[in-house]
């Protein structure tokens, strides 16, 4: 195995308060899946900050897994087609989908996912190794 690409991004959840504010429910759906969307809208009901920082957490892996993967926000990188899910114990770990999922199985690659916020932050980091030998 060797290391594809890491990424890393910090993501200021003022900022993301402040586009939420603006845009409303419209920004949390372009930039969650639709089940990253459902856990947002419960706990945005129960407690508005656990959901804000939710959202928050989840741009900035997507942001760290697109510079992992060498592409930014270029197709067939997308905000739904990457959804940030988490294992039973809590772990977090990334779930592709579509041409993403497809673009990045042809390579043999596997991410491993990281996040953490504070009351003003939210941070990640992704590490994505290659297993196999890229397809021809």
């Amino acid at each position: 195995m060797s290391i594809y690409g890491i990424g890393t991004d910090i993501c200021d959840v003022r900022r993301i308060a402040a586009t939420l504010e603006r845009q409303g429910e419209r920004f949390a759906g372009k930039v969650l899946s639709e089940a990253e969307f459902a856990v947002w809208q419960r706990r945005s009901a129960r407690w508005p900050q656990r959901g804000l920082r939710y959202l928050a957490t989840r741009f900035s892996a997507k942001e760290a897994f697109s510079k992992a993967i060498g592409l930014g926000m270029r197709m067939p990188m997308s905000w739904r087609r990457c959804e940030i899910a988490n294992l039973p114990s809590g772990q977090p770990v990334i779930v592709l989908h579509g041409e993403l999922k497809a673009w990045f199985e042809a390579r043999g690659l596997r991410a491993h996912v990281t996040v953490t916020d504070e009351t003003d932050y939210a941070a990640s980091f992704v590490v994505v190794e290659r297993t196999t030998p890229p397809s021809p």
